[in-house]
């Protein structure tokens, strides 16, 4: 694996960095101010005029895989994706953000032309939002094979009934389409073969949004996390993505991109959660001396460095084996950054806090809504113990295999 960042890669990167500088940071206080606002449900007219910047200085869709059309490898991406986590509404700028990345990524693998073209082409473009509707509030969504939303051919339709909930990205006015699981055959005798992935546009008849979840008190507004009940809703048949019962083959080969992606931001998180602890430590005096010059400060200060290197260089081998071996190989590598990113983001982001004082759990320094994003990842795209499970399960195999071959050879 080689570490030095190719040239392309570097110059993508200051001028990624560059636009950062120029056009995110200086806008931060104005999207707080339009998301505290009243009218905080309607789209950041700011972000939309940065979209045209970010298009016009050739960082759009950076995301976009080799495989389908892209020009970065997972690899090369991984440190451009870190720069914009660094502001928690950034990716969209660059139309990188999720979770239309992931929709995105499932039409243009799994979507017929026809799919490609009335749906993606349009994420792609900027022009649309979507959602991603998995998880339901009757079941314990850890375990997919739970899920209980029905979605019941009848002649050239499929007709869709259930309830989800953290449908994020719905409460946007500009989302336009869902990508949903449901079950299409529950009798099947493969517990894995009963779920489908069906396209279902978002002013369907029948789909009514009931409300939005908040995060530790945040609306994530225009965003929205939202609880979705679906009635009757019918779709024609040629919605069915890949075909009846391949849902979790459809699920499996989104999430690991999308996982890969949620720990690289993080990364970006923990960078500036890191910078702005040790910024404060340096400026505040507590019993005499200067914060930064207590042994517990300096303690966690470097132990943040450690994890912070620590999960990027996990992240950075697990887009590596991604990019050579592909996701399915990698699945241990995914799993484990899935584990490890999130944890480290909460720890960091929670010295931070701590460093901060009061004035860490307030509005003022971004600190509690960081922690709470950072938080909610340990649950999304598979909760750490599942995550966990999946790891001991392979290694115990691995392991076993070793044991094993070594007893043949002895023998």
């Amino acid at each position: 694996m080689e570490f030095k960042y190719t040239p392309k890669v570097d110059e993508l990167r200051g001028r990624l960095a560059a636009f950062m500088q120029e056009h995110v940071y200086p806008n931060d206080r104005k999207w707080w101010e339009h998301v505290r606002g009243e009218r905080r449900w309607e789209p950041v007219q700011m972000i939309e005029e940065l979209k045209s910047k970010a298009r016009a200085a050739g960082l759009w869709n950076l995301w976009r895989p080799k495989s389908h059309g892209g020009e970065l490898t997972n690899l090369e991406y991984a440190p451009l994706c870190e720069i914009m986590g660094r502001v928690h509404w950034a990716p969209e700028v660059f139309n990188c953000s999720a979770p239309d990345t992931g929709n995105m990524e499932t039409l243009l693998r799994y979507g017929n032309p026809d799919q490609i073209k009335q749906w993606c082409e349009p994420l792609l473009e900027g022009k649309i939002r979507s959602a991603f509707l998995m998880t339901e509030p009757e079941v314990a969504s850890s375990d997919a094979t739970n899920i209980q939303t029905r979605i019941a051919r009848d002649g050239d339709h499929y007709v869709i009934n259930g309830r989800k909930w953290w449908s994020s990205g719905a409460g946007d006015s500009r989302c336009k389409v869902y990508i949903l699981m449901g079950k299409t055959d529950p009798d099947n005798s493969s517990r894995h073969r009963q779920q489908s992935m069906i396209i279902v546009p978002a002013d369907a008849p029948g789909v009514k949004v009931l409300r939005s979840l908040q995060v530790f008190g945040f609306e994530d507004a225009p965003h929205g996390h939202m609880e979705i009940d679906l009635k009757d809703v019918r779709v024609p048949a040629s919605n069915i993505l890949l075909g009846e019962g391949r849902g979790f083959e459809i699920a499996q080969g989104r999430l690991g991109p999308g996982r890969i992606h949620h720990c690289m931001r993080l990364i970006g998180q923990s960078e500036v959660a890191l910078e702005k602890m040790c910024r404060r430590v340096s400026q505040r005096v507590a019993f005499g001396k200067p914060v930064a010059a207590q042994t517990v400060t300096q303690e966690r200060i470097a132990e943040a460095r450690i994890l912070i290197e620590t999960a990027r260089l996990l992240t950075l081998k697990a887009a590596y084996m991604m990019d050579t071996v592909g996701n399915k190989i990698a699945k241990k590598e995914i799993a484990m950054i899935k584990v490890y990113a999130p944890n480290v983001a909460c720890t960091v982001i929670d010295w931070a806090i701590q460093a901060h004082g009061g004035g860490g759990v307030c509005q003022d320094h971004g600190l509690s809504y960081a922690y709470a994003g950072a938080r909610s990842l340990r649950f999304a795209d598979g909760p750490d113990e599942v995550h966990r499970n999946s790891i001991a399960k392979m290694e115990l195999g691995e392991q076993t295999s070793i044991a094993e071959s070594l007893a043949s050879k002895r023998g």
